[in-house]
């Protein structure tokens, strides 16, 4: 589950951490309030406002913004807020902006130079331990980092039975070349980011830039954060976070009826009992020359009433040219899989517009064919793998 930048600093800041600090606006209006309070909390005179979507990479699409009077909070607002944000990490139409976050002005002046660092806290599948990612190179997109200056990504790994230690956070502060206060700032931030990591079962912290500010404080300035799904039923207070309107509308329908469902840019849809069979059947119609345009799992119970459900979703996708359909039955049988297709296609009647393949195997396979061929509907059967790819392909030459 994906947050906002100011929920993400919201949790950082109640684990310790240093935080660039801001007042969330749902308007111009509540944006020039916003920066009023700011001015009494903090003294700053100057306001960074910036859009609030789960997309990287807001500044390069004008989502972000300085603002140095109040005059200019309520106009740089108004021009942000209902704009389509389009951003490297965005699709083509963008996303919508629904909310500012009106941010103090970090980049003061003082006894040194202020400089950017980027550090990140996520999970090594590989090794099965944490990973701390940082560089010098803050403030730029990681990815260009890495392709153009690899030796500036540094990689620090905690093993979780023992936890981050002593040690590994003063290394990273060394590798990033700071000393005195700045040093001590530095282990202090990375002890509290991995805390903050680590205490709200979040699958990625990333924070570009973290600031090292003209008096040597270390604080984020950004926050991306990603929360594992599988442990907000111990962590109810994050799940309230969580703004739908950010995400995909029929991943979002498929979650609340069931559904494992990810939305993927191809035109065959998927529709499949088991996320490793589903994986193998995304391959399959790769092989055949196509792209799937989704995962799903239906799970076990694959009834007339899921069937049709499943349809219904897949088929709210524009780009679906085909479906193709592959169970195995195990713990269901396919014959009721089969009933359930053909029940389901009789009960949307000219909905459904694209060809249909079916392969079924397991458990009276070779009744559910018969149950299919026989029932009068435009249904495409199939028992081998390789039989179901050619028929996708014959179907959409």
């Amino acid at each position: 589950m994906n947050i906002h930048e100011y929920q993400g600093k919201e949790i950082l800041a109640s684990y310790g951490v240093r935080i660039q600090r801001g007042i969330v606006a749902n308007s111009p209006v509540e944006a020039v309030a916003a920066a009023k309070q700011l001015t009494t909390e903090t003294g700053t005179s100057w306001y960074v406002v910036k859009a609030q979507v789960h997309a990287g990479g807001r500044g390069k699409g004008g989502g972000v913004k300085l603002a140095k009077n109040l005059q200019q909070v309520e106009e740089i607002s108004e021009q942000i807020i209902g704009m389509q944000l389009i951003t490297p990490q965005t699709s083509a139409e963008g996303k919508k902006v629904h909310k500012v976050l009106i941010a103090e002005d970090v980049y003061y002046p003082g006894e040194s130079e202020t400089s950017e660092f980027y550090v990140s806290v996520l999970l090594n599948r590989a090794t099965g331990r944490n990973m701390i990612m940082y560089s010098t190179e803050g403030g730029m997109d990681i990815e260009e980092v890495a392709e153009h200056t690899p030796h500036l990504i540094f990689t620090e790994e905690v093993d979780p039975s023992v936890g981050l230690q002593g040690f590994q956070a003063r290394r990273i502060a060394f590798n990033l070349g700071l000393s005195g206060n700045a040093f001590k700032e530095m282990v202090k931030f990375i002890d509290s980011l991995y805390n903050a990591y680590i205490g709200s079962d979040a699958s990625m912290f990333e924070i570009n830039p973290v600031l090292k500010t003209s008096d040597n404080k270390i604080m984020a300035v950004d926050a991306k954060v990603n929360i594992d799904d599988n442990a907000l039923y111990r962590q109810k207070k994050y799940a309230d976070m969580r703004d739908i309107r950010e995400e995909n509308p029929i991943e979002v329908e498929a979650k609340e009826v069931g559904l494992n469902y990810v939305d993927l840019d191809g035109t065959v849809g998927c529709m499949v009992n088991g996320a490793g069979l589903a994986m193998a059947t995304m391959d399959l119609i790769k092989y055949a020359g196509f792209e799937p345009a989704n995962f799903l799992d239906v799970g076990g119970t694959a009834d007339a009433k899921r069937v049709e459900t499943a349809f219904r979703i897949i088929l709210k996708d524009p780009n679906v040219k085909a479906i193709l359909i592959n169970i195995f039955g195990g713990i269901v049988r396919c014959d009721r899989v089969a009933q359930g297709v053909v029940d389901a296609y009789k009960n949307m009647g000219d909905a459904i517009k694209v060809p249909i393949i079916v392969r079924l195997q397991g458990t009276n396979a070779a009744i559910a064919k018969e149950l299919i061929d026989n029932s009068g509907m435009p249904i495409l059967s199939a028992v081998e793998f390789q039989e179901a790819a050619d028929q996708v392909q014959a179907a959409l030459s």
